[in-house]
């Protein structure tokens, strides 16, 4: 099933996101549904408070992407702990599902090192590089309550605020379901 997406200016997007052991309800149809709702959504990754829920639960699916991007993969991330950000930073241009048709620059370290559970709740710790560390980073940030938009500078932010701020009314037109929080849906 399609989720909406949860709009720029929810609360929910805010919020850390809080651990989870393998008896969380409906776990499984859960991340099954982020799958589809992120795929529909033509997206790459997606995390659980992007569609409403306060848990440390992100997936990432990268094959879409075009291969000098890197080598594509398929993970879910449960109670994620980035251990280590190392590497270069580089500057690529990033979007969110969450906020349609922005997109801007954000510096990131091009090496992650996390711990986290996948759906069988097995731990792994892993070290990921280039494309595949940005994406990761991007939505361990969700699951932190941090969005792309705050890596970007003041100025920036202040060009962007009427654009955010249609976001959150649902003042724009986007080819996947969404939920607004300033229009209640």
């Amino acid at each position: 099933m399609i989720l909406p997406i949860v709009a720029y200016g929810d609360p929910v997007l805010r919020k850390k996101g809080a651990d989870i052991n393998k008896n969380y309800d409906g776990l499984e149809k859960l991340i099954e549904n982020m799958f589809e709702t992120m795929h529909a959504a033509h997206g790459v990754g997606l995390a659980a408070p992007q569609v409403g829920k306060s848990i440390n639960l992100f997936i990432v699916d990268t094959s879409g992407m075009d291969e000098e991007k890197g080598t594509p993969f398929k993970k879910i991330f449960i109670n994620a702990e980035i251990l280590e950000e190392t590497g270069e930073e580089w500057e690529y241009e990033e979007g969110c599902l969450s906020i349609p048709h922005i997109r801007e620059n954000v510096s990131r370290n091009s090496i992650v090192k996390i711990k986290y559970v996948d759906e069988n709740f097995v731990a792994h710790e892993e070290t990921f590089d280039s494309m595949a560390a940005r994406v990761i980073q991007h939505e361990y940030d969700h699951v932190k309550g941090i969005l792309f938009v705050d890596h970007i500078t003041e100025f920036k932010k202040r060009l962007l605020k009427n654009k955010l701020l249609n976001i959150s009314k649902g003042d724009i037109e986007v080819s996947y379901k969404m939920r607004f929080p300033q229009r209640g849906k």
